[in-house]
């Protein structure tokens, strides 16, 4: 049985595609008209994918992080269960909903069963499985534990994506808070302020200081607010534009490496990111030079990423990797000491799996400070802006009793 693409017409006319199972392409035809559709073409998978190149779509297809996390998990329980690498495969193909995801499946699977192994046939969607992902592959068939190491990297993408919803969720709060608090001081800036001033101007009484330097914020804002708010626009998109270039991202992560605060959280999120993969990695039987190489890519930091390929290129040379990641000075001491311990302990990837939980442990608390001390910072700035412009709005009016009395 074999993978076909199709593109059919339903009843309202519009195009479907879809990849469907079957011994021939006419039965895959006759199984498209009993749903009910018009087949305009079924192409068998395996007959098209050598003629395919790298550059194709189905080749550019981006699995979700999620989507990766079940079929990883649903692959090693086939395989743990006693079927072929084969016969999961096309398991999976019919499970998966997703047309993106059945395709790429399926072209894996046909490349299986004209000979290549799983690796190599990963190794050709490097948009669609990281490279941590092919590397454990492939020491997975060698060592002839795959189901074990896709338990390991179910293990480790299910991790890394609740890691980065925590950081999302921890980032939502404050950036709603601080985009409200702006809105309504806009608001209250431009369009409130100037109709309760207009009270006082033909009282012909001298304003205090607090009330006409607030006037003039709001008719500043009301003559160049969507010019500020423009500039402001070009200004973020210049700085993605700018940070485009490697050069400039390189200089930009090293101030980021210098700032105070925002150097260890960097540092630890990376770290954490680094130790983690290579815990996976070298517990699933992959050398540590290979695993180190293919670590660089989840290290978003140029200047980190950098260290660690200093680091590899030592470590080619017989320099043990505690050593040769302690040069650098940029990287947490505790990653270094729980090295050089499973170093001499000889169990690396257990004390690199160690050392990634503290990191992420260090950096959620740290961001949980940092929100928890945002929350009160920014009501009493709103206080403090608030007060301002009540008084702005109040002291003319007590002079103005004062006049009367």
């Amino acid at each position: 049985m074999g993978a076909f693409e199709y593109q059919a017409l339903d009843a309202r006319g519009r195009t479907r595609k879809g990849v469907s199972t079957g011994d021939s392409a006419r039965q895959v035809r006759q199984q498209l008209r009993e749903k009910g559709l018009t087949p305009l073409s079924v192409i068998v998978v395996a007959e098209d994918v050598p003629q395919r190149q790298a550059g194709s779509p189905t080749r550019r297809v981006r699995i979700k992080v999620n989507d990766l996390c079940v079929i990883t998990r649903q692959f090693a329980t086939l395989l743990g269960s006693g079927l072929t690498v084969e016969e999961s495969l096309s398991a999976l193909t019919q499970q998966s909903e997703g047309y993106q995801v059945k395709s790429v499946l399926s072209g894996i699977r046909s490349m299986v069963l004209e000979g290549r192994s799983l690796a190599d046939a990963i190794a050709d969607y490097p948009r669609s499985f990281p490279g941590i992902y092919h590397a454990s592959v492939a020491a997975g068939e060698q060592s002839g534990n795959l189901d074990v190491v896709l338990e390991g990297l179910a293990d480790y993408l299910e991790a890394r994506q609740g890691l980065q919803q925590r950081i999302s969720i921890a980032m939502i709060y404050p950036i709603i808070l601080t985009v409200v608090a702006i809105l309504i001081v806009s608001g209250l800036l431009t369009y409130v302020v100037p109709q309760v001033v207009k009270v006082f101007e033909d009282t012909g009484q001298q304003l205090p200081l607090l009330t006409r330097g607030l006037i003039g914020l709001s008719e500043f804002l009301r003559a160049y607010g969507v010019w500020i708010l423009g500039g402001l626009l070009i200004l973020i998109f210049g700085l993605m534009f700018l940070l485009r270039d490697p050069k400039k991202r390189y200089v930009f992560h090293k101030l980021l490496l210098n700032l105070p605060g925002v150097r260890r959280l960097s540092r630890t999120l990376n770290t954490a990111r680094l130790a983690r993969t290579l815990a996976i990695m070298t517990g699933s039987g992959v050398p540590l030079l290979s695993a180190m190489r293919a670590t660089e890519g989840v290290v978003s930091n140029l200047v980190l990423r950098g260290n660690l390929r200093d680091a590899a290129e030592e470590v080619s040379e017989g320099v043990s990797i505690s050593r040769a990641l302690g040069k650098s000075q940029n990287f947490p001491p505790l990653l270094t000491q729980m090295v050089a311990s499973g170093e001499s302990s000889g169990k690396l990837d257990h004390m690199l799996d160690k050392a990634a939980s503290a990191l992420e442990r260090e950096m959620e608390a740290r961001l949980a400070v940092l929100v928890g001390f945002f929350e009160p910072a920014m009501i009493v700035i709103m206080g403090g802006i608030v007060l301002v412009i009540v008084l702005a709005i109040l002291l003319p009016i007590f002079d103005l009793n004062q006049l009367i009395g």
